[in-house]
């Protein structure tokens, strides 16, 4: 029988990676080809994005907490620490690195949409940089989930 520890551990695997998933693949788009608003739908998906973050960040330190209490310096070995280093990464860099370049071009171009307004080609390539790095984590994501589930680490 697993102890609660353990079971906050497959908790924190499944709320990271289903949020991942949820808001990026799912939520994020419909809102864009639902909404007539562009600006609203961004913001809107920009807020999620951010919670998503925090979620990652915290997710990802009980993670590791949760394997170096386990498994002592054995843990460094481990593939599934790494990838929740990893991610734990990308999810910071995103959202501390990549999120405030976008926010400080859509306040330039105010009160135009960014994609409107001189800095559209600079948004263009951060959001792309933004969006491979969230793809990134995504796909850790699912070898998280895989590693969990199979009990590998």
């Amino acid at each position: 029988m697993k102890n609660l520890a353990d079971n906050l551990a497959l908790i924190a695997v499944t709320l990271w990676v289903g949020s991942l998933w949820a808001i990026g693949y799912l939520a994020a788009p419909v809102l864009f080809s639902a909404l007539s608003d562009k600006m609203l739908a961004g913001m809107l998906a920009g807020r999620m994005f951010g919670l998503i973050a925090y979620i990652g960040m915290g997710s990802g330190l009980y993670l590791l907490l949760h394997r170096f209490s386990r498994y002592g310096g054995s843990t460094l070995k481990q593939g599934f620490f790494w990838v929740v280093f990893f991610m734990l990464l990308l999810a910071a860099a995103g959202h501390f690195g990549i999120q405030p370049v976008l926010e400080a071009l859509k306040e330039q171009a105010f009160p135009k949409d960014v994609m409107q307004s001189m800095f559209k080609d600079r948004f263009a390539a951060w959001h792309g940089i933004s969006s491979i790095v969230y793809l990134i984590e995504s796909l850790l994501g699912l070898a998280l989930v895989t590693m969990q589930k199979s009990g590998l680490r």
